[in-house]
């Protein structure tokens, strides 16, 4: 049951269900809805997928889909500098809970190498998303300290980039590669999931508007949180 719908501003909704599995399903909604009507304007979706527990939630709800995944072109909002198949790498998450159940062109996966470390990572994954902005959809989360993607509180990072190479991530690994803020805004629609009463402290930063990473994503559409009732301040 949602219980909550209020509008920040313009272009910024939040919502709050009463549990993790009713944000899972309201994001699947929202994601197919949106993929619907990106194929049927221009034969093809651009989703930018999110790490974490919330996000794995969608992508198991995801897998089991009647979808056409042809026309889907999958892009990762993050990753972590691990070898390719390292249980910490977001893209090993994504291929347990969605890739080995679904089947999808390997052309239309473009996760990043991060495996050849963030500097040259960050420079191979920005020649690969010049063509794809902007992007539909973008899925992202919230780490209890504000943090989104690997955009962490007190980073500095060239505004012009496209693709960030992180070196001292205050959670290991310390070396990450993130879409910039730019890129992460670039979208139709911002799908911010994030769910627990460990956010809770976090959302409440956010609301009260201080400096943090995720209070600086705003989409160049829309905005949606889908949070739960624990989570809420």
């Amino acid at each position: 049951m949602q219980i909550q719908n209020t509008q920040a501003n313009a272009n910024t909704q939040w919502n709050v269900f009463s549990t993790p599995e009713e944000v899972a399903i309201a994001a699947r909604d929202e994601i197919l809805q949106l993929a619907q009507t990106s194929i049927e304007n221009h034969n093809e979706f651009r989703i930018v997928l999110a790490g974490g527990s919330s996000s794995e939630h969608v992508y198991a709800l995801l897998a089991k889909e009647p979808i056409d995944w042809k026309h889907w072109q999958l892009y990762l909002g993050d990753e972590r500098c691990k070898p390719v198949g390292h249980a910490e790498r977001n893209s090993e998450m994504i291929r347990k809970a969605l890739l080995d159940h679904i089947s999808i062109p390997e052309k239309n996966i473009h996760f990043i190498p991060a495996e050849y470390g963030a500097k040259k990572a960050a420079q191979l994954y920005a020649e690969e998303i010049k063509n794809a902005l902007p992007f539909d959809l973008v899925m992202l989360g919230m780490g209890e300290d504000g943090h989104t993607a690997s955009l962490f509180p007190h980073h500095a990072h060239d505004l012009q980039e496209s693709v960030h190479a992180v070196f001292d991530s205050p959670k290991p690994p310390p070396e990450r590669v993130s879409l910039s803020l730019n890129s992460l805004n670039s979208s139709q629609l911002c799908l911010i999931i994030t769910t627990g009463k460990g956010k809770k402290e976090a959302i409440k930063q956010w609301k009260d508007g201080e400096n943090l990473p995720i209070s600086r994503v705003s989409s160049a559409g829309t905005t949606k949180i889908l949070t739960d009732r624990a989570a809420v301040p």
